[in-house]
């Protein structure tokens, strides 16, 4: 019998019509948790009381007649997202003993709407890094070839869904870490806008460009979850009070009259030949559709690249100075340079890359009205093996930190939502992703369109070798 991996709906409506209970869904899930954690070192806290508590507890909800959108669903938060009683590590030996006195807002929202919590999980330390590898922890790999890394920073967010132990995960991205890590392994990862999903409970990389979202493997699933963690939210007062609405409600709308803008400028400049035909026949499905293709350029992309780097590492400077000055050997030392590095950026460089992202939205809101949507690779690669440092591409050999972070971390300068959807398989059968793009708060027209792409296709239904 081939096994099939949770899928958020079909779980959340099994529960609630009472043909499974929550705890048999649960029990499984800390099944497979046993079987992949010491291979993939998926987890940095495993909390199986709790999430059989919280299962019990959304099966007597059901018998209540509770109306519970996830009821029953597995799910687990990158360690830098707290969980109450649970130290929040953020991947790092320096906060080890640093234990939460609350969950964070998406933990209690998700919870409320009856997922089920099965721990916390692994990350690139800090959350400042692509490559998902972690020396406290261990690396987490890629399920679909263990050699090639998974991505970051969000590593273990994908994996635990790309092995079906997980319904859905969070995520946080600060430069593509939910999207890149998706791409690479055959996910869906969404990047709301900035302020759509609260960021109260989470521990900070850079406060101006850090985003939380899930990871799951259909557009139609990331719409339900987004559903339910989205809105205002009174300890963050960068969470946004505009309104939440139906995302799944509109799925089922044709693309047909949308417009899909193509960069002519920067995105496919070079790429890996099989990332590009696959991208490209992505789009070709959806003008197939009805949809309609418009030649798109964004300005200020080469600046918006040194922006990005003097933000983030001035403010990832500012949230960890106190660890850092009493305890710095408790970094690796590849983030304590990054880390020390930043408190050097003078202050005229951090607001001359602000004055930059101000002139970024002015200038893309007017490209992006001419569009309902941007179409882009979501990297310039498949996933590359470990110790590896560049990928030759038709331009050259690339830093890789180029060829996966080029094409996301534009859309965090500008707080845009952004996904990706898995769009094709390279010939060693490696991921592809396709990233979609919006004007602010557009997530239900992005799901829209992902989800009808997903409809015409079946990338999304193939699983890795170890599932």
């Amino acid at each position: 019998m081939t096994y099939q991996p949770p899928h958020v709906i079909e779980i959340a409506t099994a529960v609630r019509e009472r043909r499974t209970l929550a705890r048999e869904i649960i029990d499984e899930a800390l099944s497979r948790i046993s079987r992949f954690q010491e291979p993939f070192h998926l987890f940095t806290a495993i909390l199986p009381e709790l999430s059989r508590q919280q299962a019990k507890a959304v099966d007597a909800r059901v018998l209540k007649g509770d109306d519970l959108p996830l009821a029953g669903v597995p799910f687990a938060v990158k360690d830098l997202i707290d969980v109450a009683g649970v130290p929040t590590t953020c991947g790092s030996r320096a906060f080890a003993n640093h234990k939460a006195a609350a969950d964070a807002t998406v933990v209690k929202k998700l919870v409320d709407a009856g997922a089920v919590l099965l721990g916390k999980l692994n990350m690139h330390e800090c959350a400042f890094g692509f490559t998902g590898e972690n020396a406290i922890y261990g690396n987490c790999p890629n399920p679909w070839n263990t050699e090639r890394i998974a991505g970051g920073s969000s590593s273990g967010s994908a994996v635990a869904v790309s092995l079906g132990i997980c319904g859905f995960t969070l995520g946080s991205d600060t430069g593509g870490s939910i999207r890149m890590p998706a791409a690479l392994c055959n996910l869906v990862g969404l990047k709301p806008t900035y302020g759509r999903v609260s960021r109260a409970g989470v521990m900070p990389l850079s406060w101006s460009m850090d985003h939380i979202g899930p990871l799951a493997r259909t557009a139609e699933e990331t719409a339900v979850v987004l559903g339910a963690m989205a809105g205002a939210d009174g300890l963050d007062e960068s969470s946004s009070a505009s309104g939440v609405p139906d995302y799944s409600a509109e799925l089922g709308q044709e693309v047909r009259g949308l417009k899909i803008g193509v960069p002519r400028n920067w995105f496919f400049d070079s790429l890996q030949p099989q990332v590009a035909q696959s991208v490209t026949t992505a789009i070709d499905r959806m003008t197939a559709l009805g949809a309609k293709r418009v030649k798109a350029t964004l300005p200020h992309l080469p600046e918006v690249l040194g922006s990005h780097r003097a933000i983030i590492l001035s403010e990832a400077a500012s949230a960890f100075e106190p660890y850092l000055r009493d305890r710095p050997e408790d970094f690796s030392v590849d983030i304590r340079t990054l880390l020390q590095g930043g408190q050097f950026i003078p202050a005229v460089d951090y607001l001359k890359a602000q004055r930059v992202r101000r002139i970024v939205r002015r200038d893309w809101a007017k490209e992006f009205a001419r569009f309902d949507c941007l179409a882009t690779p979501a990297s310039a690669t498949v996933a590359t093996s470990y110790g590896q440092s560049k990928v030759k591409l038709p331009g050259g050999d690339t830093p890789l930190l180029n060829a996966y972070l080029d094409m996301t971390m534009p859309f965090n300068l500008s707080g845009q939502p952004a996904l990706t959807v898995p769009c094709g398989f390279s010939n060693d059968n490696l991921p592809i992703g396709l990233q979609l793009v919006g004007a602010p708060f557009s997530e239900a027209m992005l799901l829209r369109v992902a989800h009808q792409y997903q409809q015409e296709t079946a990338w999304h239904h193939r699983h890795p070798p170890l599932g």
